[in-house]
């Protein structure tokens, strides 16, 4: 099973926001899909960015797409049995399930999974269905049951308590072993962004809160 330091992990999920700037590991795929984001990297790692702040999180993140000619709206409280069974958040299902048929349509399997936002929602659908570890930074909550499912162990979430996301949407749970930082006091519209949370898991990294690896 593929193990990637938490570093590396969160130094990949910052700089998906301008994939250009990563150049080691190698850009294998990008999904072509206009309102998904999503990308393959050698070494079997996807990697999926999402909105990088709170107040765009709210009001664009599933507002204006249309994925199989719905509207998606987080505030949904719909939800959808996947592939594994699993009953999900209809918006971040439907987010996933695009990922998903790309990477089928390409033949590629990922080893690795890493998304920040949005994207750590899709990480953690995306982790069962592959049966793949997945690191998620500032996850919303994209699972209807309650308590462990199959490959549940496979999932980090690392998410800082000054976060509105992790908490969205009510009535819906993390997948896997969550981890809630305390950080300094920042500014709450910034709390989101990736930046702070790669500063954040150097800083629990170095009090022994998190590991230096996953799994």
């Amino acid at each position: 099973m593929a193990h990637i330091s938490l570093d590396d992990a969160a130094t990949l999920a910052e700089a998906s926001y301008d994939i250009g700037r990563i150049v080691s590991p190698k850009l294998v795929k990008s999904c072509p899909h206009r309102d998904v984001q999503a990308y393959v990297l050698e070494g079997g790692i996807l990697l999926l960015p999402g909105s990088n702040t709170v107040r765009d999180y709210l009001r664009y993140n599933l507002r204006p797409l249309r994925l199989g000619n719905k509207r998606l709206h987080l505030k949904d409280g719909g939800s959808e049995k996947g592939a594994s069974g699993t009953f999900w958040h209809q918006g971040f299902l439907a987010y996933a399930k695009v990922i998903y048929d790309w990477l089928d349509t390409e033949n590629l399997k990922p080893d690795t999974i890493i998304g920040h936002s949005l994207g750590a929602a899709a990480a953690q659908i995306l982790s069962k269905s592959y049966a793949a570890p997945a690191i998620g930074f500032a996850a919303p909550r994209p699972k209807l049951v309650n308590g462990p499912v199959k490959h549940d162990k496979l999932c980090l979430l690392i998410n800082r308590n000054d976060d509105l996301v992790p908490t969205l949407p009510s009535g819906f749970h993390h997948m896997g072993v969550t981890k809630l930082l305390v950080p300094p006091p920042r500014n709450w519209f910034s709390s989101h962004k990736m930046s702070s949370y790669k500063t954040t898991t150097a800083a629990a990294q170095k009090s022994g809160a998190l590991p230096k690896a996953w799994p």
